[in-house]
């Protein structure tokens, strides 16, 4: 590829560059280093079909990067025009003179580096004998979602509920037959929860469904689907209740499920436990009993995009992937 040329990378490009697997093992080494990157910046804009964000951060690693992702969420988009509600692309900079490296199609990113946050949280928080969850949601978020934690935990019984009950019927059909384990549509989900060691909500509500009630004790909770400030998954007392562990702790503040709960008078800030990197570097210990209720609060990190997008760059390179442009020509 000629130094100066973008690389162009398709979605069907960034999934056969990136496997789940080494999104997850990414994903857990840059929280590893999270407090020795500049912070993160975010923006959005609102329309009045939908949205836009805009992520970026500053990855260090052999060579240093500036990546910025660019989504667009429109919820009507799949009856109104037959699209995806979320598109968008990511573009990695050198951090050395600015320069465009490549534009990458974002979707398949977002969705192996949401789940693999998950599944880092998991292997932290979640009892390691975790054999049974309930996925809420039964979109494609939630099929990366059970296929992260299923590489991490030894799940053996999974429950999957979503309004919709064909979805949840065809999340189960075709996912028990490709991960080999028994997935069940939940008709309810507080008995699925109760009888669950983990559960992980990925929907698009705006009211919290997840009751502190239906919680037993030792469940780890991963909270996805709040990623705007008026998305609501949980139930502020469960949260204000639970030891809560962010991705970023100024955004749960924010837009994640716990900032419902602040904004209830349930807790402060300061009642958050950690973020995501003192667990896994171990300046704070994970789960500490057998019953504490962990939550994982994940609105989306800007890192967590910007070290899967340098690991796709860098390996279509090595590949000598050479569908290029020229912003110049």
């Amino acid at each position: 590829m000629p130094s100066d040329s973008t690389l162009l990378l398709s979605r069907s490009d960034v999934e056969g560059l990136l496997s789940l697997t080494e999104c997850i093992d990414a994903v857990e080494k840059v929280f590893r280093q999270q407090d020795k990157l500049p912070a993160p910046g975010i923006l959005g804009m609102k329309t009045e079909n939908g949205s836009l964000h805009v992520k970026t951060a500053v990855f260090i690693a052999d060579r240093n990067y500036i990546v910025a992702k660019l989504n667009t969420n429109f919820p009507q988009n799949r009856q109104r025009f037959g699209l995806p509600t979320i598109l968008g692309v990511i573009v990695v900079c050198d951090a050395e003179n600015g320069r465009a490296l490549a534009v990458l199609d974002s979707i398949d990113i977002t969705i192996k580096r949401t789940a693999a946050a998950t599944a880092v949280a998991a292997k932290y928080l979640a009892r390691k004998n975790s054999s049974v969850a309930t996925i809420c949601g039964c979109g494609t978020q939630a099929g990366a979602q059970l296929r992260a934690l299923h590489l991490v935990l030894p799940l053996r019984k999974i429950y999957a509920f979503d309004i919709d009950q064909n979805a949840s019927s065809r999340f189960a059909t075709e996912l028990s037959s490709e991960l080999k384990i028994d997935i069940e549509p939940a008709r309810h989900l507080p008995g699925a929860i109760q009888n669950s060691d983990v559960c992980v909500t990925c929907t698009t509500a705006t009211k919290f469904f997840l009751h502190k009630n239906d919680v037993a004790a030792g469940t780890f909770v991963a909270a996805v689907g709040a990623d705007d400030a008026h998305k609501q998954e949980i139930d502020p007392a469960l949260i204000a209740s639970a030891k809560v562990v962010a991705d970023n702790l100024e955004q749960i503040c924010s837009i994640g499920d716990t900032h419902h709960a602040i904004a209830a008078g349930l807790m402060r800030q300061e009642h958050i436990y950690a973020d995501l990197s003192e667990i896994v570097t171990g300046r704070k210990p994970s789960r500490t009993s057998d019953d504490e209720i962990t939550i994982f609060d994940s609105t989306g990190v800007a890192i967590e995009d910007a070290v899967a997008a340098t690991l796709v760059y860098e390996k279509a390179c090595a590949a000598e992937i050479l569908n290029s442009f020229e912003f110049a020509a």
